[in-house]
C-alpha cells in the first residue's frame, strides 16, 4: 500500500523541482536550467500518467534531460539572439578603425602601440616610435595596422 501511495505522489517531487528550476532559471538565467525544467516536468505528468517505479523515472529524467538540453542548444544555434552591442565581448574587434600611436618602433613587421591607457603588439609596415597607425584588423591579441 505504501508503494502505491509513493508511487502516486512521485509526480509532485517532479513538478516541484521543475518549478524551482524555472525560477532558478528567472533568477539566474543562464538559458540552461530551463530545459532541465522541462524535462523535470514531462516526468512529473508521465509519473502522473504512468505508474512508474522511481529508478525508472530517474532514468526517463535523465534521458529527457539530455534531449532537452540537445534540443535548446540546437534551437539557439538555428535561431541566435540579435545583440545590439554584436562586439560586446570582442574587445579586439572593438579597436578596428581607431588611429593609435606606435610606441615602440615597428620594425621586421612587428611592435608596439598605444590603445588607451595600454600597450599592444602590432604587425604592419614599419614605423617609427610617435607615429600614428590604423589599426585594421586583429590576431588574437596582435592587432594588425597601417600607417595613416
Amino acid at each position: 500500500m505504501t508503494a502505491t501511495l509513493s508511487l502516486l505522489q512521485d509526480h509532485w517531487g517532479w513538478l516541484v523541482f521543475a518549478a524551482l528550476l524555472g525560477i532558478a532559471e528567472v533568477m539566474i538565467p543562464g538559458v540552461f536550467l530551463i530545459w532541465i525544467a522541462i524535462a523535470a516536468a514531462i516526468t512529473g505528468l508521465v509519473a502522473l500518467a504512468l505508474p512508474i517505479a522511481l529508478p525508472l523515472q530517474f532514468l526517463l529524467f535523465a534521458a529527457l534531460s539530455i534531449a532537452a538540453v540537445y534540443a535548446g542548444r540546437r534551437w539557439y544555434v538555428d535561431n541566435p539572439v540579435a545583440s545590439t552591442d554584436p562586439l560586446l565581448n570582442d574587445r579586439t574587434a572593438r579597436l578596428i578603425g581607431q588611429i593609435v600611436t606606435v610606441v615602440e618602433p615597428i620594425v621586421g613587421g612587428e611592435g608596439r602601440v598605444r590603445v588607451g591607457d595600454s600597450v599592444w603588439t602590432a604587425t604592419g609596415a614599419d614605423a617609427d616610435a610617435g607615429a600614428r597607425v590604423r589599426i585594421v584588423g586583429a590576431d588574437g591579441t596582435m592587432l594588425r595596422v597601417e600607417g595613416v
